[in-house]
């Protein structure tokens, strides 16, 4: 973007007008909001492969099965934190380039901190079942159960960094995005597609390739929306 001097020819609300015309010209040139997404979808993607190679299944019958997401702690948490890094490099060097400035380390804070929290979590859930005995008529688990359950694996953590990321570019089409995003996730939206329940391993499959897909067109969409805004 090129700094040009700017003649509102003494009149204070021409000048307020082209000042604001101006910073939202900055705002839009700062936003890397498809390339976020973008990223955010290929991780998706590929922790999908990663969660069910890496999956432990221990049966005792054929109704009881208590199953151990291994790729959870082991993929996501070093993929998120060099992904928020990389989103952060990214930002810091378009802004470089183009003479502006960004604000762009309290999203990569927030993803590194969102990081930790669902990792301590899910260690937790992880001692807290190990060692205990696999029910012989289990119960189904509460629906509030299975909202947090969802909140805290990587694909809602990866909304509530982008609902930071939405405050601070002041993007309400991402916040829009974001609240329907997690709309998806945590109900969760699966337009009738469900995994083989036969396969612990492949159950979830759905689910994640539906994160994976809103993700990749919504990076789509703001990809076209910031061309056409240029």
């Amino acid at each position: 973007m090129n700094s040009e001097p700017v003649t509102a020819g003494g009149d204070p609300r021409q000048l307020l007008s082209e000042v604001r015309a101006l910073t939202r010209r900055v705002r839009l040139d700062q936003r890397l909001t498809w390339v976020t997404l973008l990223v955010l979808a290929v991780v998706t993607y590929l922790g999908i492969v990663s969660d069910v190679l890496l999956m432990s299944v221990d049966c005792t019958t054929a109704d009881v099965c208590r199953f151990s997401r291994q790729g959870v702690l082991f993929y996501w948490p070093p993929v998120f934190l060099l992904t928020y890094a990389g989103i952060a490099y990214a930002y810091v060097r378009v802004a470089r380039a183009r003479g502006v400035g960004t604000r762009v380390m309290p999203y990569a804070i927030a993803g590194a901190v969102t990081t930790l929290l669902f990792t301590a979590a899910w260690v937790a859930v992880r001692i807290y079942w190990a060692g205990r005995p696999l029910p012989e008529n289990p119960q189904p688990t509460s629906p509030w159960l299975l909202l947090l359950d969802r909140l805290i694996g990587p694909w809602g953590m990866i909304g509530i960094a982008l609902l930071v990321l939405a405050r601070i570019e002041r993007n309400l089409a991402l916040f829009a995005f974001t609240v329907g995003y997690l709309a998806v996730v945590l109900v969760p939206i699966n337009f009738g597609w469900v995994g083989n329940g036969s396969n612990v391993r492949t159950a979830w499959v759905p689910d994640q390739v539906i994160s994976g897909t809103v993700l990749l067109l919504g990076a789509i969409g703001f990809a076209l929306a910031q061309r056409r805004q240029r």
